[in-house]
């Protein structure tokens, strides 16, 4: 199926005490790049980050911005103050020893206990699982972000499916024309060759030649047109991506039509060869957005 490269989703959830969120963002580009956006709790995600967005998409700017909020219940936890026991009883053995030898000692208050290094228990909160859930999450949003992505990529496929179609119209005129066109250019390389025998100039009469052989001789740029079209609509099924052959196709077409309008020998043919490259320019900006 054709996808756009061009697309936006996003996904929230609740983990323990955090509501984490996902947006990521997917714009044109020649390659895949991945940039992420994380904040410093969440940092050490980051290679599972582009590993993940690697296993869904093949083209495209990704942007994956994470952001995250904490429940008051959750900071309250993260706040509380425990107390390493076996640091405590150090202390205060020591404390005892030395109350032992003084004659004034002036006893510590809790505050002051409190105080004394290595008192307080450091808090550090098991963030493994968080992550893991935060990556999960992303895979969800990447799911989403690709079910968009395949809803515009069908619309390009429309249009550029009605294209083709615009354009086999036109070169069926074309063809149509073709026998009166080089009916016409006969009559004038008759009148031509006429012209040069009453005064015959042997150079003259073969840049004449070649000139309107060329003209009558557009078989062949009609053929390659309905090559690569019939291509186009072969590629366009294909459960792949296919963005940079389609963009090779268009400028294959865009080089047939060119040619065609060079070799033009009247106006209805000109016409359809100026109609073809806004066809052709129509499809192309579609297909830059195809992965």
């Amino acid at each position: 199926m054709i996808r756009s490269m061009t697309s936006f989703a996003s996904c929230e959830a609740e983990i323990g005490s955090y509501t984490i969120i996902w947006e990521v963002r997917s714009v044109n580009h020649r390659y895949l790049d991945v940039s992420s956006r994380l904040p410093e709790a969440f940092r050490a995600i980051e290679p599972l980050v582009r590993e993940a967005v690697s296993k869904h998409l093949k083209r495209g700017k990704i942007e994956c911005n994470l952001s995250y909020k904490k429940d008051k219940q959750g900071e309250q936890g993260e706040q509380a103050i425990e107390i390493n026991e076996e640091r405590l009883n150090q202390l205060l053995n020591a404390a005892s020893k030395i109350e032992t030898g003084m004659n004034h000692f002036q006893a510590m208050s809790p505050l002051d206990i409190l105080r004394w290094p290595g008192i307080q228990a450091e808090f550090k909160e098991d963030m493994e699982p968080i992550h893991q859930a935060a990556i999960e999450l992303l895979n969800d949003a990447l799911k989403q972000l690709i079910e968009s992505r395949e809803r515009e990529g069908a619309n390009i496929t429309d249009m550029v499916t009605s294209r083709c179609e615009l354009i086999h119209e036109q070169m069926v005129l074309a063809k149509q024309r073709l026998p009166e066109v080089q009916r016409l250019l006969r009559e004038k390389l008759e009148k031509k060759i006429e012209d040069l025998l009453a005064e015959p100039e042997q150079a003259r009469l073969e840049q004449e030649l070649v000139y309107f052989l060329q003209k009558m001789d557009v078989e062949e740029e009609l053929d390659r047109l309905d090559s690569h079209v019939k291509e186009v609509r072969r590629i366009l099924e294909q459960d792949e991506p296919v963005g940079r052959r389609l963009d090779f196709l268009m400028q294959e077409l865009n080089r047939e039509a060119n040619t065609l309008g060079s070799k033009s020998a009247d106006l209805q043919t000109t016409n359809v060869s100026v109609e073809l490259k806004v066809l052709i320019e129509q499809m192309r900006e579609q297909i830059q957005n195809i992965e």
